[in-house]
């Protein structure tokens, strides 16, 4: 995510299917990256092409998802369902990680409530699309969606992931435990094709491959030394990551982030992205108050959460911004600019400022106090 949202609030309910922005595992572990590692202050120009075996460790595994569907298929056939039915899926790791990861969060996860949820004719009715939808996303190309992360990464970047179908009563999905063993949950939605699947993959596998591509420690020192406003108001910079992650999930800047979406998905994008100079302004308000001292870091995660909904602010203003860069000064100092937040909005003031004077679109800029507020920061 640029290690995505960076604070105890996560990427939320979004069309690529994230849970609850303010539970989401995710953020503490990067926002303790961030500030313990700090960020690259400068990348290499060569970019990745190819997902070699050194950089990419993802496994698409489904067996929560089977052995769900065979005890549907033995109900919808009249068979008894024996313990070493459930069994199997009790034991299988997607349910084993899944259990784990709703008991860290204090939800109640029980096998008999799951069993109830198994066994409800709702869940047997949607039997052959949940068939179908698996067969499809087991044939996912998971490289070509690492390539599409990677080629948005430093060259020393890695991504290692256990990306997880899942049938369940909730129908968020999410990423869990990047630290230790990253995970990567979906659930299993039948109106989801093979396509914005591996789109899907792309975007979440970025946010993994960001963590383990930008903890430089050149800027370690640096980011300690911040006032408490000024290391909030980079922290959620990095929100703007999202933008990143679906820039690089549809695969460069001429391609929309929406190609493989359904039609509603695309034009609500459409519609959100028209008001981007809006607002950019509405987050260039919040960076003054947090740069004021106006927000106590409760009141600035709660703020900061009204910008993520569908996909908003973090969502569209940071991919316009990332392409506003990309397309004046490179991929390469895109990247440098994404791995030290510090210098993505003045590079985008420079870039639009130019852009501003070839085309019709005039793209509204980060005001002067906002990006006087990182001139102490920036590195050097």
């Amino acid at each position: 995510m640029f290690v995505t949202a960076l604070v105890t609030v996560a990427r939320a309910g979004s069309s690529r299917c994230l849970s609850n922005p303010l539970q989401h595992p995710f953020i503490a572990t990067a926002l303790l990256t961030l500030l313990i590692s700090g960020c690259l202050s400068s990348v290499p120009t060569g970019l990745a092409q190819t997902a070699r075996p050194e950089r990419v460790s993802v496994r698409l595994i489904a067996d929560e998802a089977e052995a769900v569907l065979a005890i549907l298929r033995r109900k919808k056939a009249n068979q008894a369902i024996t313990e070493s039915d459930w069994q199997r899926v009790f034991t299988s790791e997607g349910y084993v990680r899944l259990k784990q990861r709703e008991t860290s969060m204090n939800r109640s996860f029980e096998d008999a409530d799951f069993k109830q949820f198994v066994l409800s004719d709702q869940l047997e009715a949607r039997l052959p699309a949940l068939e179908e939808t698996l067969m499809r996303w087991k044939r996912a190309d998971t490289v070509r969606s690492a390539n599409l992360a990677l080629a948005y990464l430093p060259n020393h970047a890695r991504i290692r992931a256990k990306i997880y179908p899942v049938i369940k009563p909730r129908d968020n999905s999410f990423v869990f435990d990047v630290k230790q063993d990253p995970a990567i949950f979906l659930y299993l939605d039948p109106a989801v094709g093979r396509e914005k699947f591996e789109n899907t993959l792309a975007h979440e596998l970025h946010h993994i491959g960001y963590g383990s591509g930008c903890p430089a420690r050149k800027t370690a020192a640096e980011i300690s030394a911040m006032s408490g406003n000024q290391q909030m108001m980079v922290t959620w910079i990095g929100a703007f990551g999202e933008g990143f992650a679906m820039l690089a999930a549809a695969g460069g800047p001429d391609a929309h982030p929406h190609a493989a979406s359904k039609d509603e998905e695309r034009s609500q994008w459409d519609k959100d992205i028209a008001n981007f100079n809006s607002d950019l302004k509405k987050v260039d308000a919040f960076f003054t108050d947090i740069l004021a001292g106006g927000l106590s870091r409760d009141e600035a995660q709660k703020t900061a959460a009204t910008f993520y909904g569908i996909q908003g602010p973090w969502y569209t203003v940071g991919w316009k911004m990332s392409v506003a860069i990309e397309k004046t000064y490179g991929r390469p100092k895109l990247i440098e600019c994404v791995c030290d937040q510090r210098k993505l909005l003045p590079a985008y003031n420079r870039a639009v400022s130019r852009l501003n004077r070839k085309g019709k679109e005039k793209l509204a800029l980060w005001s002067g106090t906002v990006v006087a507020g990182l001139k102490s920061l920036n590195a050097r």
